[in-house]
């Protein structure tokens, strides 16, 4: 074999690894870069804590608790007095009102009703608008 066969021998095999690799190779590298355990843009762990559920909130309030306590040790190492634990705790955990203001709930009531409309459209149930748009409101708030 001379040199030229040689080379577009290795040539093809290169070029139909290559093609092999796209179809049959898992995700990009690429998709990648800049993930890791500690990045929040993952699909997994962006409602890690909210689907953690009783433990993850008395692990939290555990947390609160001992960052008021030693803002509380602060205050009485200044000459200040202690901070009630428990007051703070409950102020600072305590769910937000819902806001009050109108055109909000009214714009948020039109995107419960059009979301209804979808979902008739596909054959699905709808939602109960004023029950929806009370929770919509809920989550703004808190």
């Amino acid at each position: 074999m001379d040199f030229g066969t040689v080379l577009i021998a290795i040539c093809l095999l290169a070029i139909v690894a290559g093609v092999a690799s796209v179809f049959v190779g898992g995700p990009s590298p690429y998709e990648s870069i800049g993930r890791g355990d500690l990045t929040f843009d993952e699909p997994s762990s962006r409602h890690a804590s909210s689907a953690a559920g009783p433990a993850s909130s008395a692990e939290s309030d555990e947390e609160i608790r001992q960052m008021i306590q030693a803002k509380s040790d602060r205050r009485e190492r200044r000459g200040e007095e202690p901070l009630d634990l428990d007051a703070e705790l409950a102020a600072l955990t305590r769910p937000a009102p819902a806001p009050q203001d109108p055109a909000l709930r009214e714009e948020v009531r039109q995107v419960v009703m059009a979301r209804n409309e979808r979902r008739v459209a596909r054959g699905e149930e709808p939602l109960d608008v004023e029950a929806e748009t009370d929770r919509q409101l809920q989550d703004l708030g808190g």
